[in-house]
């Protein structure tokens, strides 16, 4: 099929067109071979550049033929003139008068010769303009494959990075309109969502694959307590942040948390304000959605570290809880959540004293 494309391209497209791609494959992989030591590539690139001179030799036979015309169509010239010759004696006779001009006239145009076409001026500029055109085309081309892959990203479908904002704003519960207001889903996910978030986790190569938010309330509480909640996942783990604005202080908490499941239990503080790391399993839940399949019931899941941090430094209610956890169940150490508290924390105002 390429083939008779080419076949069917006009001599001055098709032979700058086989030019221009046989020179830039050629040097390139002449480059190719010099870098890397391969004789093999080496010997493709020579067939490619012997194959371009080759091309470059047709052409410049073609253009030397357009300038030197044959000698048939010289004769040919020649014989248009010989016939207009009686015609001009016919109308010396006609007019004697103008006899004299009409046979200098034909001298001067028997000593000129044959008079060149009028259309081969135009035929030779459009030839070279159709030539000229070609060559920079496909150069150009020849080099945006040369050097894009080093301006360009090596995938260009690669996934834009997650965003905290989906262009959704529903109205926020009446939980979050007291004064103060308390941070909603998304200023925590501004606040967790760092570049530096991965880094933190001590994955520095990894990219967010996954970013959420919402304005929830806390669960049994009458949607009267608001628990904003912010989500980031990356191929290792998972990192999410909730702030529960209730009266619950942590060292109330610690309490609850002897009489719960909740293990490895440390009191410490982030930033002046009483904290407490714990551990728990998350739940697994599995949804069939159809296949002839039934759902399977809740799971236990994956361990997950816990650091929950007062809202403010009298732990007067209220607390932050800042939980990672994996799919395979390993956890980074305890300085991960602390690093990372040290960076959410400021982007949480501290809860003002009830007057």
């Amino acid at each position: 099929m390429l083939g008779l494309l080419l076949r069917l391209l006009p001599f001055w497209v098709r032979e700058p067109l086989l030019i221009a791609v046989g020179a830039v494959l050629g040097v390139r992989l002449m480059y190719l071979a010099v870098r890397d030591h391969d004789r093999g590539v080496a010997g493709f690139g020579v067939v490619f550049l012997v194959f371009t001179a080759i091309r470059v030799y047709a052409v410049i036979r073609a253009l030397r033929a357009r300038r030197n015309p044959s000698p048939t169509t010289s004769a040919g010239w020649a014989a248009v003139d010989a016939a207009a010759q009686p015609q001009a004696q016919a109308q010396a006779q006609a007019q004697a008068q103008t006899q004299a001009q009409v046979q200098a006239q034909a001298k001067a145009q028997a000593a000129t010769g044959p008079r060149p076409s009028p259309g081969t001026s135009e035929k030779e500029h459009n030839a070279w303009g159709q030539a000229i055109a070609a060559v920079a085309v496909f150069g150009a081309l020849g080099a945006v494959l040369w050097v894009g892959p080093r301006f360009m990203p090596s995938d260009g479908n690669a996934p834009q990075p997650a965003s905290c904002s989906d262009g959704a704003h529903d109205e926020l519960p009446n939980a979050y309109k007291g004064t103060p207001r308390p941070v909603t889903g998304e200023e925590l996910c501004k606040a967790l969502h760092r570049p530096d978030l991965a880094r933190l986790l001590g994955t520095p190569g990894e990219t967010a694959t996954d970013v959420s938010s919402s304005n929830n309330t806390a669960p049994l509480t009458g949607e009267k307590v608001a628990q904003p909640e912010a989500e980031v996942t990356f191929d290792t783990y998972t990192v999410n942040v909730s702030a529960t604005y209730d009266e619950l202080s942590i060292d109330q908490y610690v309490k609850l948390m002897k009489f719960g499941d909740e293990t490895d239990i440390k009191t410490l503080k982030v930033l002046g304000r009483p904290a407490v790391l714990s551990s728990d399993h998350t739940m697994k839940i599995e949804i069939n959605l159809g296949g002839g399949r039934s759902s399977g019931p809740v799971e236990q899941g994956p361990l997950a570290r816990t650091l929950s941090v007062a809202l403010d430094r009298k732990d007067r209610g209220g607390y932050c809880d800042i939980t990672v956890w994996s799919k395979s169940g390993a956890l980074p150490n305890d300085g991960v959540l602390l690093s990372i508290a040290e960076k959410v924390l400021p982007g949480i105002p501290e809860r003002p004293p009830v007057r």
